[in-house]
């Protein structure tokens, strides 16, 4: 392996410790900055954040792009309208935001000496990291909505097919990712699957955890079904309280926690009005996640193709719920297969079928041992293969691909 000097450029990291919001990108930069690397970070500035200049091997530069700092609205799960459509303040921002991204990233590659450029998200990071390359090899990471976003706007879909030809190399976190990734113009022999990994000492099986939430929910030894993410049509959450009501006379006391806030919480709030065994919890921390899993009977991974195709690559969320030891029930779509075995290592029902979750989430609480059968052999299977470090060694071998002396395909 070479050691080499990366230039991230993302839109979305985690603006203080336990933010949900890219949680997955932590990891990923602090895994390649421990094989060794030189990690530099290019993000938006959020008035949230709170970060040091240097975080375990990750060196932060933001950039500002707006005069006040409401007008800051690219980027961390803002820029997009229940994550099918650009909002217009999005659109507005978007010249200046790739500009002074640009010039940032520009700067720091060239006073770092970078090797390498890392764009995140085809669709702007991944423009922004292509702007400032120059004559550096960029590797491209998608993580889902770029890709359908790319998709669905057919300028932006021009402009993702210039970036994928500029790439040396790209990583998909799901198989369908990738297959759709190449129809946009990416190279076949140069994507591969990479799915993310988890975190899995924070994520496991706890009793500890398990006491805490439910004497916070003032639950006690009630069935337990957590899901959580932001509250977007492709999450699919309006299906699981669908699924609750269809269980509320089968299961009255199962309880249905969902952790997250977004676009569409008012209308879920009114879904649910009138099913008091369904709980909205707001936004959690990553730790707090953590124990909503440990603590669950069984964790629901409810994703659907939107009305606009718009779909989940993998949710880092079942790979978290996979760890914990907790069974899970999903749907097959996207990267959901991948992840889990049905039967297995979890449970796998058709996508906006809520009497099959239904079904499958009644199943599980009420059949102890093969839940704890299958929450046995998903945590066995995610620490076999969806560690950090194994993803960090496969980005790691990317950056060797591309910094080597090859020509494109």
């Amino acid at each position: 392996m070479s050691r080499h000097v990366v230039v991230m450029v993302a839109t979305s990291y985690p603006r203080f410790p336990g933010d949900g919001v890219g949680s997955f990108m932590e990891p990923i930069a602090t895994s390649v900055a421990a094989r060794g690397h030189e990690v530099h970070l290019v993000a938006p500035w959020h008035p949230a954040i709170r970060r040091g200049r240097v975080e375990r091997g990750v060196h932060f530069h933001f950039f500002k792009y707006a005069p006040v700092a409401s007008l800051n609205v690219f980027g961390y799960a803002q820029g997009l309208r229940a994550d099918t459509d650009l909002k217009l303040a999005a659109w507005c921002a978007t010249p200046a935001a790739l500009a002074a991204g640009w010039f940032k990233a520009l700067r720091v590659a060239q006073k770092k000496r970078a090797t390498v450029m890392h764009g995140h998200w085809v669709v702007p990071g991944g423009v922004i990291a292509a702007l400032a390359a120059g004559r550096r090899p960029l590797v491209l990471s998608l993580h889902g909505s770029d890709v359908y976003v790319a998709e669905r706007h057919g300028l932006v879909g021009r402009v993702a097919r210039r970036v994928f030809r500029r790439a040396r190399y790209v990583t998909a976190c799901s198989d369908d990712l990738r297959t759709r990734a190449i129809a946009l113009g990416a190279s076949a022999a140069r994507t591969e699957t990479v799915p993310y990994g988890v975190d899995t000492e924070r994520f496991a099986p706890s009793a500890d955890a398990r006491e805490r939430v439910r004497a916070e929910l003032g639950i006690g030894t009630r069935p337990l079904v957590v899901s959580a993410g932001r509250l977007v049509r492709k999450k699919g959450f309006d299906v699981l309280i669908e699924a609750a009501r269809l269980l509320q006379t089968r299961r009255p006391d199962l309880v249905v926690a969902i952790a997250g806030d977004g676009d569409l919480r008012n209308e879920l709030t009114r879904l649910a009005g009138d099913l008091p065994g369904v709980m909205l919890l707001g936004n959690r921390s990553q730790d707090a996640v953590a124990e909503l899993c440990a603590a669950a009977d069984v964790v629901a991974v409810p994703s659907v193709h939107d009305e606009f195709g718009n779909v989940d690559g993998l949710p880092n969320f079942a790979l978290e719920a996979l760890a914990s030891g907790t069974p899970v029930v999903a749907s097959r779509v996207g990267g959901l297969p991948q992840a889990i075995d049905d039967g297995t290592t979890g449970l796998l029902v058709p996508e906006k079928d809520a009497r099959a979750l239904a079904d499958a989430i009644e199943r599980l609480a009420g059949d102890p041992d093969m839940a704890r059968r299958l929450g046995t052999a998903a945590r066995a299977h995610v620490e076999r293969n969806f560690g950090w470090a194994r993803v960090a060694e496969r980005i790691e071998a990317a950056y060797d691909v591309a910094t080597a002396d090859l020509p494109l395909s």
